[in-house]
């Protein structure tokens, strides 16, 4: 894999690359570095993240922290996978909430960054080659998403997960996220019909759904997710809309 280190501690950074040499890979892995958010921001936004499977993220950084620092990467062309590594532990449920693929305290082991990476390995080979094409979804219907001066059209017929994140809602595609100002009540008072409430924090692309399974969290416990054609990650569903989403996967 092609993996970007962003932490602003030297010492940090140079024992996380010692780690992953380490790390049997074939072809070995492809190691850089960066100081800080802004450095790993030059280092991405050329290439919109192309060509980087996975950031291993610090969180407490000066300037943009690693939690802020992971919304913006949500927002790039091509997102790689990232696990959190930090000091900190009480940040691992909004890690989580990024759909981080692990988290990972300092000083790490290598079991345990081993384990991260063969996680982050099953995510890539889960995920699909080219995005699905729905022959039920016929809607002409679009999201205007306006970031940093642009403004964007998103067929709603090629979102598959909309997600609130803090003040935000990110939008999930096949091949990229995007940020949106709003509120998943204001999309589901829309969008209704396409889209399906499966927790208080997600809505899901009804056609997308492919399987609901037994899942285990390490906030919640056991649970449910759905599996969505198209992302590699399960979505978290709560009890109360297990037999909804059953009915859907069943009927729809």
């Amino acid at each position: 894999m092609n993996i970007l280190i962003v932490d602003d501690e030297a010492l940090a950074r140079r024992r996380l690359a010692s780690l992953l040499a380490e790390c049997p890979a074939n072809p070995p892995h492809r190691v850089s570095e960066a100081a800080s958010s802004a450095d790993a921001l030059a280092v991405l936004a050329p290439v919109d993240g192309r060509g980087f499977d996975l950031l291993l993220l610090d969180i407490h950084m000066p300037g943009l922290d690693g939690l802020s620092f992971a919304h913006r990467v949500r927002a790039l062309a091509w997102v790689p996978a990232i696990v959190f590594v930090t000091a900190h532990t009480e940040h691992a449920v909004s890690a989580f909430e990024l759909d981080a693929a692990d988290y990972l305290t300092k000083p790490v082991r290598l079991e345990r960054l081993q384990q991260a990476l063969a996680k982050v390995q099953r995510l890539r080979e889960m995920a699909p080659h080219t995005p699905p094409v729905s022959a039920q979804t016929t809607s002409g219907e679009v999201l205007v998403i306006q970031d940093r001066g642009r403004t964007e059209r998103v067929p709603l017929a090629e979102v598959l997960l909309c997600k609130a994140e803090l003040k935000y809602v990110t939008l999930r595609t096949a091949s990229r996220s995007y940020v949106l100002d709003s509120t998943l009540a204001e999309l589901e008072a829309r969008h209704g019909t396409q889209l399906l409430r499966v927790h208080r924090n997600a809505l899901v692309a009804r056609h997308a759904m492919r399987a609901l399974e037994k899942h285990f969290d390490a906030e919640e416990g056991d649970c449910w997710a759905v599996r969505l054609a198209g992302l590699a990650e399960p979505v978290m569903v709560s009890r109360r809309q297990v037999a909804a989403v059953r009915e859907e996967i069943a009927h729809g």
